[in-house]
């Protein structure tokens, strides 16, 4: 009995070689690389061309030499030195990804298996075995018939049955074992491409994304918006080639199309939708977030940081797909102190901070709030993660429970540090507002609430500018002083009777998370001020709850209270919001019977 022959290498399909005076230059569909250094490059190509069974003439263009400028140099397989440096070219080409393993002796798979998966003959076999079948109300429709073809061209004829239950320019292609699916549509103004999912997912998906993206589907109303014939088929055949390449992919367990690894709108564990758009024309992968997760990510990834915190965001406030407006700096002035606004269920609303990612984050937390509040009994409160969440909660309820202040601390005791002194100064020089600082200390040791009242305004809560609990005096008049700067700023060129909410101390461990500040910066620095804050963050929580009595737990669906939220209603509906943060890793806070 004889071994079986090992694998042979090839270079996939469509990536270019151009040999240079000394390397290699090779470019493919994800990445190139350029090999220098040694004369010989050139003339090792060409002996490890031959190996791979292609000619340097398959692979270069018809105005590309060989071995330009390498004076006719012949190399000889036998050598050891040859052997050896044909071995370090071939790992260099493996390690890019540039070669693909073909069995010795088979059948040559389809160029586009080549080009994407290490085994195109292992993919090719698992296609051969999935028999795709295409359900369309009308099988003979452009979408239908385009999708079929895809498919036919691919390799892989599909079995085509009318599924009346389907709306008119829907399609639902399904494929292997176990089965997965997906859903194309075409709507009045391009449409989509769901991500792979089991069946009835897929179907469930598509009917969500419709209502989400508004879509009254319908050749007519197609038509009209894709304007010329010509424009109609293109748009229909990117739809049905990328339906039947997400199908086909998942069926032979290839990687996704939406490369949601390597895109930063995506989230690398949630689904990615296709989205087209026929005016003008332009396809891209979004985020998917109110769909339930895959098995294996039921449980969503923690946030970490503040940019993972803020691509969370972001896929939030998908222009298409998301469930709230994404915050943005807009016109807003970015100085002295940074602002983001965006829409909410109670108009427009602008957040303020030391920095324009931390207002970002600011802006989408309350947003999210102030929608769940509309249908949730008692306070809610949103956060990052449960750190994040918990800060802000404990913070609200001790600014709550707030009696009449004692005895105030005395000025000296917060106005030298850099930060406090900076943002009092920006507030009543810069700004020239007519404003008074006090700042007393709670019951419990090293809880401080800072208060910031306009001297020529009313008394009471209606004179109040800003007010800031934190674990130090400096900290709470630097954040007070802060906030009464950006609602002042955000009162003069924000929207009319915008929402003001104000930057807390909870934002700062997010925000220094993995950030080391350089060695020669103090307080002054905002980093290295915010690296303290997230410090004494900890003691902070634990003095506020035993002041606050507050013990709030997370809000945890069960899986299908998750799918029943995400399908109960459209995009800015409580519904779709709750599950939404609960896909992006964000943590809910309520009150249930009174108590959180």
């Amino acid at each position: 009995m004889t071994a079986a022959e090992p694998p042979r290498l090839r270079l996939r399909p469509g990536v270019a070689v151009t040999p240079l005076r000394n390397g290699l230059h090779l470019r493919g569909r994800d990445g190139s690389v350029t090999l220098e250094g040694s004369r010989a490059l050139p003339a090792l190509w060409k002996l490890l061309s031959e190996q791979f069974g292609q000619g340097p003439e398959d692979l270069l263009g018809e105005e590309e030499s060989v071995d330009p400028g390498s004076g006719g140099l012949r190399l000889d397989p036998a050598d050891p030195r040859v052997v050896t440096a044909l071995a370090a070219l071939t790992a260099q080409l493996q390690a890019h990804d540039l070669l693909a393993e073909y069995p010795a002796g088979a059948a040559e798979p389809a160029a586009w298996l080549g080009a994407c998966a290490h085994r195109p003959a292992r993919a090719a076999a698992a296609l051969a075995v999935a028999r795709p079948v295409v359900a369309a109300a009308d099988p003979d429709g452009p979408l239908a018939t385009a999708l079929i073809s895809a498919l036919h061209r691919a390799g892989s004829p599909p079995q085509v049955y009318r599924d009346t239950g389907l709306p008119a320019d829907r399609v639902v292609a399904v494929a292997g074992t176990p089965a997965v699916a997906v859903a194309v549509a075409r709507t009045a103004d391009g449409g989509f491409v769901t991500a792979p999912a089991e069946p009835e997912r897929a179907r469930t998906d598509a009917e969500a994304i419709a209502v989400r993206l508004g879509a009254g589907t319908g050749p007519a109303r197609a038509d009209a918006a894709a304007g010329t014939p010509a424009a109609l088929t293109a748009l229909t055949a990117l739809l049905a080639g990328a339906a039947a390449q997400r199908l086909l992919c998942a069926a032979a367990e290839l990687p996704d199309p939406a490369g949601r690894e390597k895109d930063l709108q995506l989230l690398p564990d949630r689904p990615a939708v296709l989205v087209a758009v026929a005016r003008p024309p332009h396809a891209s992968y979004r985020p998917w977030v109110t769909g339930p997760a895959e098995p294996a990510f039921l449980s969503p990834a923690p946030v970490g940081s503040l940019p993972d915190a803020l691509r969370r965001v972001g896929a939030l406030g998908d222009p298409y797909l998301g469930v709230l407006d994404a915050p943005r700096p807009g016109d807003l002035p970015q100085l002295p102190a940074a602002l983001a606004a965006c829409a909410s269920v109670a108009g427009p609303l602008v957040a303020g901070a030391p920095r324009t990612d931390l207002a970002r984050l600011s802006a989408a937390c309350r947003a999210a709030e102030l929608h769940l509040e509309e249908v949730m009994p008692g306070a809610v409160t949103v956060g990052a993660g449960p750190g994040h969440a918990l800060g802000r909660a404990l913070r609200r309820a001790a600014l709550a429970a707030a009696g009449p202040p004692a005895l105030a601390l005395r000025e000296e005791e917060w106005r030298e540090q850099p930060q406090a002194r900076h943002w009092w100064t920006v507030l009543t020089r810069h700004l020239g507002l007519p404003m008074e600082m006090t700042v007393h200390q709670f019951s419990e040791d090293r809880v401080y609430l800072a208060v910031v009242r306009n001297s020529a305004g009313r008394g009471g809560t209606a004179g109040v500018a800003a007010r800031a609990v934190e674990a130090t005096p400096a900290d709470a008049a630097a954040l007070a002083a802060l906030g009464a700067v950006t609602r002042a700023v955000a009162a003069e060129h924000g929207p009319a009777g915008a929402v003001h909410t104000a930057f807390t101390g909870a934002e700062a461990p997010l925000a220094v998370a993995g950030v080391e500040p350089a060695v020669w910066t103090d307080d002054g620095w905002t980093d290295r001020w915010l690296a303290g804050i997230a410090r004494r963050e900890p003691e902070l929580c634990t003095a506020l709850a035993r002041l606050t009595g507050l013990r709030p737990e997370p809000w945890q669906p069960a899986g299908a209270d998750l799918a029943d939220l995400a399908a109960s209603g459209a995009a800015g509906s409580a519904g779709p919001v709750l599950a939404a943060l609960y896909a992006c890793g964000f943590t809910v806070l309520a009150e249930r019977g009174g108590a959180r």
